[in-house]
């Protein structure tokens, strides 16, 4: 059994249990991969969260049940995992842009989302290099924020660490740099995917053996397998669903929780914005487990 019907066996499950509590071990066990992996590689490659998506799925239905029958408001708040009438009417608002009440009091338009399937899409088949590296455990040295994501565009709270950075600190921070990965890493702790992200920390850091100066805050990243990936920024959706969609599915390997790291580009100094006018090249490091 391929990726691919693994992955809609996982939203059948979804479908048929959107009344009830909706198990993720569950669903990571139809999709053949853990409940961290399953998740990562859904919210890239449907361009929408988990959790997200069965919220969707349940107000569309919530609404139809509404606007077709005339079981109270309460009941249908109940049956799809609303404990309140007032929790569900905000929900039910934002989403629809209109309350339960409204929508049977008048004719009104709804925002319904059918069930997702996942569809095998030929594409030219661009070459991805990678390697798979196990390294022991090491210390990067940099400059953190945390992060409060946005859906398009660089996060600000990256951008904050770009534009505070002046050209001693960032020089004093490369000269730290003395065992691999040789080069400025972008490294983002805890960070989640899909349109809810949620906060997550980030350090402009090098990898270094030296002690941590006062000015700046160490990251320990333990003994871990790393999936070390050539790819091009700036990022594209695209790039996410080569790797989710693609590299996964054919490596034999899961990810696993952990840093995710970026080697690679070194930024401008003394700019509002960093820009490319070329795409370039960077490594991307992601933490993972042989599955197969």
């Amino acid at each position: 059994m391929n990726m691919l019907e693994n992955l809609n066996k996982a939203l059948d499950y979804i479908e048929q249990n959107l009344e009830n509590e909706i198990d993720e071990n569950e669903l990571a066990r139809f999709a053949h991969c853990s409940v961290y992996h399953f998740k990562r590689m859904f919210s890239y490659l449907a361009d929408i969260s988990l959790h997200e998506y069965i919220r969707r799925r349940r107000l569309s239905l919530a609404a139809l049940e509404l606007q077709n029958s005339s079981v109270k408001v309460i009941d249908v708040a109940m049956k799809y995992g609303y404990h309140s009438p007032d929790a569900f009417t905000r929900a039910f608002q934002a989403h629809h842009e209109v309350t339960p009440t409204e929508l049977r009091m008048s004719s009104q338009s709804l925002k319904l989302y059918s069930p997702m399937t996942f569809r095998l899409s030929i594409r030219g088949g661009e070459p991805m290099k990678f390697r798979i590296e196990n390294k022991e455990a090491f210390q990067v040295i940099g400059i953190s924020n945390r992060v409060t994501p946005i859906e398009m565009g660089e996060h600000p709270g990256v951008e904050q660490v770009w534009r505070s950075t002046n050209h001693d600190t960032y020089a004093e921070l490369k000269s730290l740099n003395n065992v691999e990965p040789i080069g400025i890493l972008h490294v983002n702790v805890g960070e989640a995917v899909g349109p809810r992200k949620t906060d997550f920390d980030y350090y402009l850091s090098v990898a270094s053996t030296e002690s941590c100066p006062d000015k700046f805050t160490r990251l320990s990243v333990p003994a871990m397998t790393w999936a070390v990936i050539d790819i091009k920024v700036p990022w594209e959706p695209e790039k996410w669903k080569q790797i989710y969609g693609e590299w996964f599915p054919s490596s034999g390997y899961e990810q696993v929780e952990g840093p995710v790291i970026q080697l690679g580009p070194e930024i401008q100094i003394g700019v509002e914005k960093q820009s490319y006018t070329e795409e370039v090249e960077v490594q991307l490091w992601i933490p993972v487990k042989k599955v197969r």
